[in-house]
C-alpha cells in the first residue's frame, strides 16, 4: 500500500514537473542532425533525446541480462555434472577400509 501510494506521488511530481517545463520552455530550436537541420520545440527534442536515451539504456541491460542468463545456464551444467559425479562417487565401494 505504501509502495503504491508513494509511486503514485511520483507520477504526479513528474507530471507537475513535465509540465512545468513544458509551459517554461515553449520556444523553437534548430537541431543538427548527421542528414539535416530539424527545427522543433525544446520540449520535443527533450522529450526525443529522454526517449532515445531510455531506449539505449534498455538496450545495454538486456545485453547484461543475457550475459547473465548465459553465465547461469553454464553454472547449472556444471553443478549438474559435479551432483552426478558425487552420486556416482558415494555408491562405490569402500575399497581401503580394512
Amino acid at each position: 500500500m505504501l509502495k503504491r501510494a508513494v509511486l503514485i506521488l511520483v507520477v504526479v511530481a513528474l507530471a507537475i514537473a513535465i509540465f512545468a517545463f513544458t509551459s517554461v520552455n515553449s520556444g523553437m530550436m534548430e537541431v543538427d542532425l548527421l542528414f539535416g537541420k530539424v527545427n522543433t520545440s525544446v520540449t520535443v527534442a527533450f522529450v526525443v533525446a529522454f526517449a532515445v536515451g531510455w531506449l539505449f539504456g534498455l538496450l545495454c541491460l538486456s545485453v547484461w541480462a543475457l550475459r547473465l542468463v548465459n553465465e547461469r545456464r553454464v553454472l547449472k551444467r556444471a553443478l549438474k555434472a559435479s551432483e552426478s559425479e558425487v552420486t556416482s562417487l558415494r555408491s562405490l565401494p569402500l575399497t581401503d577400509a580394512d
